[in-house]
């Protein structure tokens, strides 16, 4: 193999399976001379792949971890598996799948193969995903289009479905994406309304990035930053709801059935605790995740709150009687 960039790719590829290859094994694969693969590690060394040598009779080669992510190589079933994985987990907003495993996205799917893509697309339709139920079903690709845009500070467009259900096409300056854990945001700057606005992902539909760049604005506030902006955002839409709940069951049991940003209750006994918390989610997600702790609980505020766990009680109550 007389191409040198070819003949580094495939060597590559081989030292990436977790194993260590001897020189002579290699030279034999790649039809070169034990001296031509000591060059082409010394190659790859200078291109940032950590490559580990042994030497002895049996010694050989193996990469190794660095200090720095090298680029990789994958083959087809490889680079699939990880798109449908990182779909997944976008188009479902699980918590703790943030930006970047859609800026991850965005790249992998840029790069794939025609062919690939097809089998990605098929792979994801043939799927039927078990969710959690209190979050948005959103289109990966909707997200992969906004991330590449906030990532080549490119202008987006796109159709908008506010809470009341009125359709308006948007031109913005995309800053950042932001995920709660259970619901993905775009923070960006409205050019026809020329003022900040958050939007909720799952109601955005025909994303296109329309090509134009632009500088970025700085952020109202004195820090800056994107995600105390959507903090602040989100505050000022939505109304504190300052719960008080009583759990008959210890404390570690309700704190693994809770999401973090509810806080930690508090023991009150060895098989009772109480949570004090303050959030800005909607009511009936905060009565939902209360529901599913599993175990008996008495709801002490605020009173909506109360008012609607009775309602919502009264009408399994009836959806389960014969």
């Amino acid at each position: 193999m007389t191409d040198t960039p070819a003949r580094l790719l495939n060597l590559l590829s081989l030292l990436q399976t977790p194993r260590e290859w001897p020189g002579t094994e290699l030279a034999v694969r790649l039809e070169v001379s034990p001296r031509t693969i000591r060059r082409d590690i010394d190659r790859l060394r200078d291109l940032g792949y950590p490559v580990e040598a042994t030497r002895g009779s049996v010694g050989g080669y193996r990469l190794v971890a660095g200090t720095a992510m090298p680029p990789l190589l994958l083959d087809d079933e490889e680079a699939v598996a990880i798109a449908v994985g990182l779909r997944a987990g976008a188009g479902h907003a699980i918590e703790g799948v943030d930006e970047a495993s859609v800026r991850a996205l965005a790249k992998l799917e840029q790069v794939l193969p025609s062919r690939l893509r097809h089998r990605v697309s098929s792979l994801q339709n043939a799927t039927l995903p078990l969710t959690r139920g209190d979050g948005a079903t959103i289109d990966p690709r909707t997200l992969t289009v906004m991330a590449s845009t906030v990532t080549g500070r490119e202008r987006l467009r796109f159709a908008y479905r506010a809470g009341d259900g009125a359709e308006t096409k948007r031109l913005v300056e995309p800053v950042r994406l932001v995920s709660t854990g259970y619901r993905w945001y775009l923070v960006a700057y409205d050019l026809e309304r020329e003022d900040w606005r958050t939007f909720r992902v799952d109601r955005v539909s025909e994303p296109v990035a329309t090509g134009a760049r632009f500088t970025p604005r700085e952020l109202p506030g004195e820090d800056g930053d994107a995600a105390q902006f959507f903090a602040r955002s989100m505050s000022r839409m939505q109304a504190e709801l300052r719960i008080d709940v009583g759990f008959r069951a210890p404390a570690d049991f309700v704190a693994a059935r809770l999401p973090s940003a509810l806080g930690a209750p508090e023991p009150t006994g060895e098989d009772s605790c109480r949570l004090r918390a303050v959030s800005t989610d909607s009511l009936e997600w905060v009565a939902l995740r209360l529901a599913l702790v599993d175990c008996e609980f008495t709801a002490h505020g605020p009173p909506q709150l109360v008012e609607y766990l009775s309602d919502l009680g009264g009408r399994l109550t009836r959806a389960s009687s014969t």
